[in-house]
């Protein structure tokens, strides 16, 4: 019965959110060529390539998951070579990074919709040895038919936050059918794991690992010499200051164009780079920063050979998958999602290269990387735009600062790191048994 009412509670949200995810599937371009795949249905080289036995499913929701998915299966094929994966995702711009990483051996789909006869079809079509389920991604169709199948599902990186666990608590009688059907849980610290086991989850299959996060797979070596090739051809000098705001959201544009118009006059060798979180918008910052009277340049209008451009006040980079490697060339970050929307994103990348890291107040998706952070002294945490600008203008004005700020940031990352392979030590067993 409680799958039932699931269900139905599932359709109606479906249905009322259905015109929003079209509406944004057709604005985020792309859409069609991989529709049916959220249907379960694959054209014939993916559906011939999905039939190869023993694939280990793993569901990585947009981005910073498919990041770590991408590291897991590296460090697994590390340990097991020939491990092959089929990996899903929700967002096209997670697709986007994933598609050109991805060895020959495996396949990229989108995550089919949890209905129960999708998720059947999807089952049949891919055979997974195993479901590998990244933070929070306990989808109850998935879980309960993958099971159903006596295939193993295993939680890595798992986290729940205080405010999600307040709601789930009134679901108590339905976590508690869900989570026994998971056969391990890896989770970030022992407040997810207290959290996890309030809920439902039997104790002897919580374990707590850290997070992963922090097992960055480290970019190829020309990573920051093609960064700061890119700055070249923009016109930008290697002596520049560069206020960069990565993975930023509506509202975090216009905070950081205008603290930059303000700065200009008194810091002549200052350049904004700003990284959307969805290069989609980049027609409407263009406006924006075209309105505030800044030069801009736009990344994708820099073509290999061309003489180096003039230097402009904003370089936009309406590109996907080069924010990690551009981390490697700035003077202060900022690291959106976290000033005027909440949830944040991650700030272990530009620490892993040594940069100053500023966020928002908003950063509830990363309670256990937050407190690290904090502890150590390792990032600024500013309550708003003010607050932002403030210890921006710090920054730039003390180098010293700067640097004790990044090494801080450095070192954690360093120290926290090793909660991947911890994880693959839990879940080798239930993976490959005997």
């Amino acid at each position: 019965m409680i799958w039932f009412i699931y269900n139905i509670l599932f359709t109606v949200g479906f249905l009322i959110l259905l015109p929003h995810f079209l509406l944004r599937m057709k604005r985020r371009g792309g859409y069609a060529r991989h529709f049916w795949e959220r249907v379960a249905k694959y054209k014939p080289a993916v559906a011939a390539r999905l039939k190869e036995p023993g694939h280990i499913w793993i569901q990585a929701v947009s981005v910073g998951e498919i990041y770590l998915a991408l590291g897991f299966m590296d460090q697994m094929r590390r340990r097991r070579p020939g491990t092959r994966f089929v990996l899903s995702t929700t967002t096209s711009t997670a697709h986007a990074i994933a598609e050109p990483k991805l060895s020959a051996d495996d396949v990229l789909i989108y995550f089919p919709a949890d209905f129960p006869f999708i998720t059947r079809r999807a089952l049949d079509r891919i055979k997974p040895r195993a479901l590998i389920l990244i933070e929070n991604e306990l989808w109850p169709n998935l879980v309960r038919l993958t099971r159903q199948r006596d295939i193993p599902v295993v939680l890595v990186n798992g986290r729940i936050s205080e405010h999600s666990y307040r709601g789930y608590r009134m679901l108590r009688a339905f976590t508690r059918r869900l989570l026994p059907l998971v056969n391990l849980f890896c989770v970030q610290s022992a407040g997810d794991a207290q959290r996890l086991k309030d809920l439902g989850a039997p104790e002897e299959r919580l374990c707590i690992v850290g997070s992963a996060k922090y097992d960055l797979n480290p970019p190829a070596p020309p990573a920051a010499e093609l960064a700061r090739a890119v700055l070249r051809a923009a016109g930008i000098p290697e002596d520049a200051r560069v206020l960069l705001g990565g993975s930023t959201w509506p509202g975090e544009e216009a905070v950081l164009l205008d603290l930059y118009r303000e700065l200009k006059p008194e810091m002549k060798d200052l350049v904004l780079v700003l990284v959307p979180r969805h290069v989609e918008r980049s027609a409407e910052l263009l406006a924006e920063i075209e309105q505030r009277g800044l030069k801009v340049l736009r990344r994708t209008a820099l073509k290999p050979g061309s003489a180096p451009a003039a230097r402009p006040d904003v370089l936009l980079v309406d590109t996907t998958g080069e924010l990690m490697r551009l981390y490697s060339c700035a003077s202060v970050i900022f690291v959106g999602k976290s000033l005027t929307v909440g949830g944040g994103q991650n700030i272990i990348e530009p620490a892993w290269w040594g940069k100053p890291v500023l966020v928002g107040p908003h950063m509830k998706n990363f309670p256990v990387v937050v407190e690290d952070f904090r502890e150590a002294d390792a990032f600024i945490q500013v309550p708003d735009a003010a607050g932002l600008k403030d210890a921006v203008i710090r920054l730039l004005n003390d180098p010293a600062r700067r640097v004790e700020l990044a090494a801080r940031a450095a070192r954690l990352v360093r120290e926290k790191s090793g909660a991947g392979e911890r994880t693959l030590d839990r879940i080798a067993p239930v993976l490959f048994p005997g």
